[in-house]
């Protein structure tokens, strides 16, 4: 599963392999399916990497970093996913959400993956009011970034 495979009747979105009256080896189309939705459906992230890591389970994955090596190579922004021992790599589509374990936060793809970074906590000022909304401005923007809602 590590090159890209290329079917003849495939989803739009993230290329699920589809099946046709008389097919032969409908498992491997099938399989080939199964592997994609198992990496996409809720799909949780150990963290960035360029480099596959050296022990990795089946069922893991990561996103990949921008300068990818190895196993990794030419796979920038993409989801490695391990299955049945090779790495399945998936495209990210905009409106794609990861689990980042490594930092415990939802992440999205719009353009490129995006995670909302925390406001810097309110300090100095002259005059409350000006701190105050500086601070609810920024919540604001944090959770736009977080897809919360729109900007």
């Amino acid at each position: 599963m590590t090159d890209t495979i290329s079917f003849d009747t495939a989803t739009p979105r993230f290329a699920l392999p589809l099946l046709f009256a008389g097919q032969a080896q409908k498992e491997f189309y099938v399989n080939e399916a199964h592997a994609l939705v198992d990496a996409l459906l809720h799909c949780v992230v150990e963290g960035t990497a360029n480099t596959p890591p050296a022990a990795a389970v089946d069922g893991t994955a990561w996103l990949v970093g921008s300068a990818p090596t190895d196993a990794w190579a030419g796979q920038a922004g993409a989801i490695a996913a391990r299955q049945s021992g090779t790495w399945l790599f998936v495209a990210p589509r905009d409106g794609l959400r990861v689990l980042n374990r490594l930092t415990g936060q939802d992440m999205r793809f719009h353009g490129g993956w995006q995670n909302p970074v925390r406001p810097a906590q309110p300090a100095g000022g002259t005059t409350v009011d000006n701190e105050a909304r500086v601070a609810i401005s920024q919540l604001l923007s944090a959770l736009s970034m977080a897809g919360i809602f729109s900007a």
